[in-house]
């Protein structure tokens, strides 16, 4: 039996081989040598996984050295198999058009009992140890996971989401061709809105648009620092950077426009009047525009329809490691500080990935 399997795999013969090997299962399920064949027969179709898992079994159940080292040079074939598989795979994608353009990939998060599935694809595709792969997983928010050319990106996440792993890839070029407005203050809220903003380049004008427009909002807390001293050990002084607020930054995406309009805390100009509807009955504390600006979020909260994204804080986690292996990302905030930081731009990145993901889900439920 095992001689008549090996001469149908030879001559490409699957069908007589898989028939073959029906038989001998029928007779002999246990048989070691029927194992090993098994697992030939995987790897003769190019079926890898079932063929190492089969090789694998022939390990732990046999004694005999000759058939252990015929299991590990199967083990050996298939490894060579897939790697030279993936080598071509990535050259496939390089050699598309714009294969080596600038992109990042994200993994998405994933709950419950799905993550241990999850991390097993993670570790299997990236090469990476399991107890690493666990710790990556992200479980609220994105992950910025690799920066690189397009064509490796595309690759990787499509055998992370074939894998259990859910990932996605952006191309570079979409986030920062994505036009940003800095919103100085709204002009009116009803029945249109219309607000005062300035551009990339540092031109003023308004925009007028209607609620409906507004896709989604992303809102997010950027970190701001101080220089203090601390007393260390030995109660010596010593100086160190910490968080002493956060500016907050709310994004409304307006998808038929393609653009998004940027709104924070700290630029925000309510001297030019606060034209909400409640305006008289919102505290005023002079220079503390506090209350104001709660009542605007709440506000834009309440007339935006669409999704609203705050988990910037765990993306931004991740990210601010990257952010420097990117090209220099234009926030279009202005919030003062002693020296400019990379939470600006990783800001930037989230919403703007949330703005084309958003493209690329409504594409994939109309089609």
């Amino acid at each position: 039996m095992q001689d008549a399997i090996a001469t149908a795999l030879e001559k490409k013969d699957f069908r007589t081989a898989a028939k073959l090997l029906q038989q001998w299962r029928q007779q002999d399920a246990k048989d070691p040598r029927f194992l090993l064949m098994a697992g030939q027969y995987q790897e003769a179709t190019e079926r890898w996984e079932q063929a190492e898992k089969a090789y694998l079994a022939v390990l732990r159940q046999v004694t005999s050295a000759k058939i252990m080292a015929q299991a590990r040079q199967g083990i050996q074939r298939v490894q060579a198999s897939v790697a030279q598989a993936k080598e071509h795979a990535l050259e496939t994608a390089r050699a598309q058009p714009s294969g080596q353009d600038p992109g990042l990939m994200c993994l998405e998060p994933v709950v419950g009992e799905p993550r241990q599935t999850a991390a097993q694809g993670l570790a299997k595709v990236m090469g990476i140890d399991a107890y690493m792969a666990r710790l990556q997983v992200p479980s609220r928010s994105w992950r910025l996971y690799r920066v690189g050319p397009v064509g490796d990106l595309q690759y990787y996440s499509q055998a992370l989401t074939e894998a259990q792993m859910p990932a996605f890839w952006v191309k570079l070029a979409d986030i920062k061709n994505l036009p940003v407005f800095r919103v100085q203050n709204f002009r009116r809220v009803q029945p249109q809105a219309e607000v005062i903003c300035m551009n990339a380049d540092g031109q003023v004008g308004a925009i007028a648009f209607d609620w409906s427009e507004v896709t989604q909002m992303v809102r997010g807390q950027i970190p701001l620092f101080e220089s203090v001293v601390d007393v260390g050990a030995w109660r010596q002084l010593k100086r160190a950077e910490k968080t002493q607020d956060y500016a907050e930054v709310v994004d409304l995406h307006c998808h038929g426009r393609r653009c998004v309009l940027r709104l924070c805390d700290r630029t925000y100009d309510f001297r030019q009047g606060n034209p909400l509807p409640n305006a008289e009955a919102i505290p005023d504390k002079g220079l503390a525009m506090r209350p104001q600006w709660q009542a605007l979020v709440q506000y834009l909260r309440d007339r935006v329809t669409g999704p609203d994204h705050d988990g910037f804080s765990k993306f931004g986690d991740s990210a601010i490691e990257l952010i420097d292996l990117l090209p220099p990302l234009k926030p279009q905030l202005d919030i003062a500080r002693v020296k400019e930081s990379n939470w600006d731009p990783t800001f930037h990145l989230y919403s703007s990935l949330h703005f084309i993901r958003y493209n690329a889900v409504t594409a994939a439920s109309a089609s």
